[in-house]
C-alpha cells in the first residue's frame, strides 16, 4: 500500500493547527526499500525515463519491486552483509532507483555518488566509506577503475551486467531493519575541509515527509507526476523527490540530458508534470532565458539549496503559473524549514517557518534563543530526519551538537512571526570595519539589476577594513562588462543596501564554480 500522510488537511487549517495535530507514527522496524515498492497498483508507472532524444520508457511499481528483490538476493549471494556500503555511481535512471531499493532490502547501506565527480573525489569517498561493491553507469567505469581498482562493479546499460544481476532468485524476504538502522551515506559538499559522510537511517524517510507534503501542497493528489533536474546522488534529488514520491506511489519522471531551460519546460509540458523540485540555479537559468509556457500544468514547485530571494520568487510564480515553496535543510538534517503557501503566507526572501514535527531556532553562542538578531540556525534532536553520525568521525559528530541542538553552521534570523531568514554560512561572514556582512543580501540586490543572471559575493582581505565584499557575476545576454556597468552596479547596491555592503571590486565570469549539488564554491572564488 502507498505510504501514509503525516499532514492532514482540514477546514480552516492554519500553520498552528497543522503543528498541533502532528505526530510521528514511526514504527520500531522499518525498511525504506520495502516501503517504496507499494503494490496496490503494480501496473502503475513508477518511473518514466526520458532519453536525450525525448523517447520515454515506463517502468511499473511491480517491475521495480521484482528487480530490487532480485538485486537484494544477488547482493547477499555476493557476500554483501548487513551494514556494508554499496556505491551507486550513475545518473537518474531505473538502475539507480533499483540499486538503492535493493541495497536497502538487503540491509546494506547505499552510497550515492555523483557522475560529475572526478577520480580524486571518487577515490576519497570510496576509500573513506569502505565500499564493498559499486553499481555504475558505463561512462563512470573508467573513473572508478582508476579511483578504486579493487572495487567489484556492476555496470548498467546494454553492454553491462546489471540486468543479469537482477535476474536471479529474489531475496526471500527483506531485511527486518530497525527504523534507526543505517540506510544511506551521503557525503557533504566539502565547501570547507574534506567531505564528511553523513550516515542516515531508514526512519529519515518519515522525517522528510512533512516537508514533502508541505512544499508540494499536500501531495500526493490523483494524477500527480513529479520531476527534478537535481542529481539523485544529492539528498535533494534522492530524498526530496524520488524516495518519498515512490513511498506515496507517485510517478517520477527522470531525464538523462543536461539541464536546458527550454527543454525543461517542454519536458514538463509533454509529460504533464504537476510537481517539480527546481533548485534556485535552475530557476535563475530559466529566468535568464525567459523560459516558460502557458501549457504548463504545474501545481507546485519546491526550491531550496540556497536562498531564492524575492525577485526570483516573483519571476518564477509569474512565469511557471503555480505556487513556489522554498525550503531549507542540509544533508545532516534535511527539510526542516519551509513554506506551504496555501496555508501560511510566504514572506519573500525568507526561508519560511519550522515545519510540523521539527523544532528549529536561532541560538547565540551560549545556546540562548534569539529573535530579531542574527545567530546560528539549530535543529533540536531527537528528530527522525537528523543523521546518525558522521561516518568514522566521532569528534566531528560531537562538534555538530551543543546539548540537544544540532548546529547547522548557517547564520540566520528569526523574526517576530517565527519566520527564518538566511544570512550566510558562518565561514562566509564578511567582517568589514566591525560590520558582519552576509553575502546573501548583496547577491539578492545584484540579482535585482537587469544585467545580472547570477551573483556570488565573498570577502577579500583589505589592509584598513579587514575585509571588503567582492562580487563575481554572470551577465544576462545583451549586456557586456565594462567600467560603466561596474559603477552602475555599485551604485545599485549602495542605494538599496548600505555603503559598507558595496562590492569594492566586481569580476565577470562565464559561470560560477559550484559543487556537484549546485551550491556555490565560495572557497574557489576567494582563491581567485
Amino acid at each position: 500500500m502507498p505510504g501514509q500522510r503525516l499532514l492532514h488537511p482540514h477546514d480552516g487549517m492554519t500553520y498552528e493547527s497543522l503543528c498541533r495535530r502532528f505526530e510521528w507514527p514511526i514504527p520500531a522496524r522499518f525498511n525504506m526499500g520495502v516501503a517504496c515498492c507499494p503494490l496496490d497498483e503494480p501496473g502503475k508507472t513508477a518511473l518514466r525515463v526520458v532519453d536525450g532524444a525525448g523517447h520515454a520508457t515506463d517502468h511499473s511499481f511491480g517491475s521495480i519491486a521484482d528487480r530490487s528483490d532480485r538485486l537484494a538476493g544477488e547482493l547477499i549471494r555476493r557476500g554483501i552483509k548487513r551494514g556494508d556500503r554499496v556505491a551507486v555511481v550513475a545518473p537518474q535512471s531505473i538502475e539507480t532507483g533499483v540499486a538503492h531499493l535493493g541495497t536497502w532490502k538487503a540491509g546494506a547501506v547505499s552510497l550515492p555518488l555523483a557522475s560529475l565527480f572526478g577520480i580524486d573525489a571518487l577515490a576519497y569517498r570510496l576509500a573513506d566509506s569502505g565500499a564493498k561493491l559499486g553499481v555504475a553507469s558505463p561512462d563512470n567505469v573508467a573513473k572508478l577503475a582508476e579511483a578504486a581498482p579493487n572495487l567489484p562493479l556492476v555496470v548498467s546499460g546494454p553492454e553491462g551486467d546489471f540486468d543479469g544481476f537482477c535476474s536471479g532468485e529474489p531475496m526471500p524476504s527483506a531485511a527486518d531493519t530497525q527504523a534507526d538502522e543505517p540506510a544511506y551515506l551521503i557525503y557533504t559538499s566539502g565547501t570547507t575541509g574534506p567531505p564528511k559522510g553523513a550516515l542516515l537511517p531508514h526512519r529519515s524517510l518519515y522525517g522528510h515527509l512533512p516537508g514533502f507534503e508541505s512544499f508540494y501542497e499536500f501531495a500526493p493528489r490523483p494524477g500527480d507526476v513529479i520531476w527534478t533536474p537535481a542529481d539523485w546522488a544529492w539528498i535533494g534529488g534522492l530524498m526530496d523527490v524520488l524516495v518519498p514520491a515512490w513511498y506515496f506511489g507517485m510517478t517520477v519522471v527522470s531525464t538523462e540530458s543536461d539541464f536546458d531551460p527550454h527543454h525543461a519546460v517542454d519536458l514538463m509540458v509533454e509529460h504533464r508534470v504537476t510537481l517539480a523540485f527546481l533548485p534556485p540555479t535552475a530557476l535563475k537559468l530559466m529566468r535568464s532565458q525567459d523560459a516558460g509556457s502557458e501549457e504548463l500544468v504545474l501545481r507546485a514547485v519546491f526550491t531550496g539549496g540556497e536562498p531564492l530571494g524575492a525577485e526570483l520568487l516573483s519571476w518564477a510564480e509569474a512565469n511557471l503559473g503555480c505556487r513556489i515553496n522554498e525550503g531549507y535543510g542540509q544533508t545532516e538534517a534535511n527539510l526542516v524549514v519551509g513554506n506551504c503557501s496555501s496555508v501560511w503566507p510566504i514572506k519573500p526572501g525568507s526561508m519560511g517557518r519550522p515545519l510540523p514535527g521539527h523544532q528549529v531556532a536561532v541560538l547565540d553562542d551560549e545556546g540562548r534563543r534569539l529573535v530579531g538578531e542574527i545567530g546560528e540556525i539549530c535543529v533540536r534532536s531527537p528528530d527522525p530526519v537528523i543523521m546518525l553520525e558522521y561516518w568514522n568521525r566521532p569528534d566531528a559528530t560531537a562538534g555538530k551538537y551543543r546539548d540537544e541542538w544540532l548546529l547547522t553552521g548557517d547564520l540566520g534570523l528569526e523574526d517576530e512571526d517565527g519566520y527564518l531568514w538566511f544570512s550566510s554560512r558562518k565561514d562566509d561572514v564578511i567582517s568589514s570595519r566591525g560590520y558582519r556582512i552576509g553575502p546573501g543580501e548583496i547577491e539578492e540586490s545584484l540579482l535585482g539589476h537587469a544585467a545580472v543572471a547570477m551573483a556570488a559575493v565573498v570577502g577579500a582581505a583589505d589592509e584598513s577594513r579587514g575585509q571588503v565584499p567582492v562580487a563575481y557575476l554572470v551577465l544576462r545576454p545583451g549586456f557586456e562588462p565594462d567600467d560603466e556597468l561596474t559603477a552602475e552596479l555599485q551604485h545599485h547596491v549602495r542605494t538599496r543596501l548600505a555603503a559598507h555592503e558595496v562590492p569594492q571590486r566586481i569580476f565577470y565570469l562565464d559561470d560560477l564554480p559550484r559543487t556537484t549539488t549546485g551550491k556555490l564554491l565560495r572557497r574557489e572564488l576567494r582563491n581567485l
